[in-house]
């Protein structure tokens, strides 16, 4: 699997909000290199968990879709006469 890039103003957005957290939630201060280090430790991690969770969600759409693409043809089947 490659790994995930992200934008240059991603990154920041991240970054800010690990700030905020720690700030907000913990009464701590944290950089903006500790932030990315804690990004990509969490990223490589935990990434895949949340990415294998979000796959497993599109494949149960992908195919509640072909289900009722299924149903839909069916309906436009025309009955045969014998």
């Amino acid at each position: 699997m490659k790994d995930i890039e992200f934008s240059k103003e991603q990154k920041e957005r991240m970054v800010g909000k690990i700030k905020s957290y720690f700030a907000d939630e913990l009464d701590q201060e944290i950089g903006g290199f500790e932030a990315e280090f804690l990004i990509e430790f969490f990223a490589r991690e935990l990434g895949p968990y949340f990415y294998n969770r979000g796959i497993f969600d599109a494949q149960q759409v992908f195919n509640e879709k072909i289900d009722e693409a299924g149903y839909i043809i069916h309906e436009l089947e025309k009955p045969e006469a014998y």
